[in-house]
């Protein structure tokens, strides 16, 4: 579609003032009046006929996947004969920030390449509909806008980006792990070898079986347990798709259970998932191989945000029956007060009986907020009481699991990964599964 720029409105604006002023001073000079409507007309229509005559083409590459919370891009590439200056915009659809017009200008090889930053907020589909270009004529007087049919999808995935970078920092650990099996002070229980006794060792390590038979000191050397049992159980119930730092506390939670899988996988350990609101929605049993972060990865992508109440005593009575060893299961959950807990704590307590809890929730920040600041009125005061009566329900409910035999973790979003795991490193080398 060409049009007229707002060069050329006001350029045919100022024609009718003009020629009524040149008509009162000077009459005989009436005929510039028209004269300058003509020759904005002209300009136009000069402009026009030159963006008629112009090729232009234009590609969209977007990514294979996004990852939910983090920055991507979309390549747009334009190809034009003549190098000029080109606005464009791709029109977005779904879980994804709005796209702000870009300007550019075509290089001298009569093409343009530009990435486009696309932020996402919730996993699911985002689309991409349209592709809008608008280029000016030389004279600046008329513009032409193209519009061209996209009707691209990519899917929102949970972010294995942060997670991969995240687990990163916990490559060093490999030794207290278990991938290199070798002598750790305090660490791990599954005997390894026999050492003759040297200064520094613990002395309660001595072997005094062997030691008699063999007439000399020796110490038994321990290394990490492997092949344990550890399950990521997701509450994917109405309270966790409440937004936090612009992500869903449901997309934070899969980035923390996520990384604690790759850690424990690596640890030589096996990992398990389950994911329930009002009833169980993915289940992938305990597994040591090569594909099980992909199994994990593809579960935990499928989990849609839900509007339903949480049932703990259906979903938790299930993961009992399916589990036939001593594991270690990691809840990830959100609650309000100690009413709306009270059947969860129960239900908790029931795997605690023969089962490790860690039991993790994400700080409340919004009950946080009233405190940062002085009140200035009634109304501030009385936000301060209602989120210290939260705040102190909220560790009556951390008190009684904590009771009840369970490892509680509440942090905040930005942490919450490595404080999971750094959780289950301290239940490793303490033996505690």
């Amino acid at each position: 579609m060409i049009h007229p720029t707002t060069r050329a409105a006001v350029a045919l604006g100022i024609a009718a003032p003009i020629g009524l002023v040149i008509a009162f001073a000077a009459p005989t000079w009436w005929i510039m009046g028209p004269a300058w409507l003509a020759v904005v007309l002209a300009a136009i229509g000069a402009d026009a006929a030159s963006l008629v005559l112009r090729r232009i083409s234009a590609e969209v590459r977007p990514p294979a996947v996004l990852h939910v919370g983090e920055p991507d891009r979309i390549a747009v590439r334009i190809a034009c004969a003549a190098a000029i200056p080109i606005h464009f915009n791709v029109d977005v659809e779904g879980p994804a920030a709005p796209l702000g017009y870009q300007s550019a200008k075509v290089g001298a090889d009569g093409t343009l390449e530009r990435h486009v930053e696309i932020r996402t907020h919730r996993r699911g589909q985002v689309r991409l509909k349209r592709l809008w270009l608008r280029t000016h004529g030389p004279l600046g007087f008329a513009a032409r806008t193209l519009r061209r049919r996209l009707d691209m999808e990519c899917a929102v995935v949970p972010n294995i980006v942060a997670v991969k970078r995240q687990a990163i920092a916990f490559t060093a650990s490999d030794a207290p792990l278990g991938v290199k099996p070798q002598y750790q002070k305090g660490t791990g229980s599954e005997f390894e070898a026999l050492r003759e006794y040297a200064v520094g060792l613990d002395p309660r390590t001595i072997d005094w079986k062997h030691t008699a038979r063999d007439r000399k000191l020796l110490c038994k050397e321990f290394q990490t347990e492997r092949n344990h049992h550890v399950v990521l159980a997701l509450d994917a119930g109405h309270l966790m798709a409440e937004t936090v730092d612009g992500l869903p506390k449901l997309d934070h939670a899969i980035g923390a259970l996520l990384l604690l899988g790759y850690v424990s996988l690596k640890s030589g350990d096996k990992v398990g998932l389950t994911a329930f609101d009002s009833r169980t929605r993915a289940f992938v049993s305990p597994s040591g191989n090569v594909a099980t972060m992909a199994h994990l990865q593809r579960a935990l992508a499928a989990i849609d945000y839900s509007t339903e109440e949480t049932n703990f005593t259906l979903a938790l009575a299930e993961l009992r029956g399916r589990l036939s060893r001593r594991s270690l299961i990691v809840i990830a959950t959100d609650f309000v007060d100690t009413i709306t807990a009270d059947l969860m704590i129960e239900n908790v307590g029931y795997l605690a009986r023969r089962h490790l809890i860690v039991f993790v929730a994400l700080s409340d920040t919004s009950l946080e907020h009233p405190f940062a600041r002085r009140p200035e009125d009634l109304e501030d005061v009385a936000r301060a009481v209602v989120a210290h009566d939260l705040m102190r329900e909220r560790q009556a409910v951390f008190a009684r699991l904590a009771r009840l035999g369970v490892l509680c973790i509440e942090s905040p979003a930005s942490q919450l990964g490595p404080a999971l795991v750094n959780r289950y490193l301290a239940v490793k080398a303490r033996d505690q599964i």
